[in-house]
């Protein structure tokens, strides 16, 4: 199975994402850990990565689903490309998907987030708050479930996913 999450950051996507891999035995992909690496050995270390995190992530998490194994993808997957994407990766490995949207519907909640977390791989510049605040995000239709993480812990929000995904399988 392939689970993936979107939504801006802040939200909640790492934290409840790593936490579902550990449940699920999964192979974790985080966009922003390869899309890092790339800067530091590709010799771009100033400039902004395009789509070329996404197009290896989607390689890895094929290479893997057709191992049989479930995949988490982390990633803000902003716009319908990206999600598209991530679904067609699951149809060539011929395996379900979920896709979660996680929100953060508190806005000083979510601003807070933003201005108190760090960075927790080494040359990630993580953004402010305006920088959220203006980044582009196209609503996303065709996602199986929403989660406001505002409304939970990240416990509640885990098994509130888990729970998501055992209905479907």
């Amino acid at each position: 199975m392939l689970i993936i999450f979107g939504g801006l950051p802040g939200t909640g996507k790492t934290t409840l994402s790593k936490q579902l891999a550990k449940q699920l035995k999964a192979v974790y992909l985080r966009i922003d850990t390869v899309e890092q690496a790339f800067k530091k050995f590709s010799g771009f270390a100033e400039k902004r990565v395009g789509p070329e995190g996404y197009m290896i992530s989607y390689a890895i998490a094929l290479d893997n689903l057709k191992l049989g194994l479930s995949v988490v993808a982390d990633s803000v997957n902003p716009i319908a490309i990206t999600r598209n994407a991530w679904r067609k990766v699951a149809m060539d490995a011929n395996t379900p998907f979920i896709e979660i949207e996680l929100v953060c519907s508190n806005a000083k909640a979510h601003q807070r987030r933003i201005e108190t977390r760090k960075a927790d791989i080494p040359g990630h510049r993580l953004p402010n708050w305006i920088d959220v605040l203006n980044r582009d995000y196209e609503p996303w239709l065709s996602k199986s479930m929403t989660l406001d993480t505002s409304e939970y812990s990240i416990e509640e929000s885990v098994e509130l996913i888990m729970d998501f995904i055992r209905s479907k399988i």
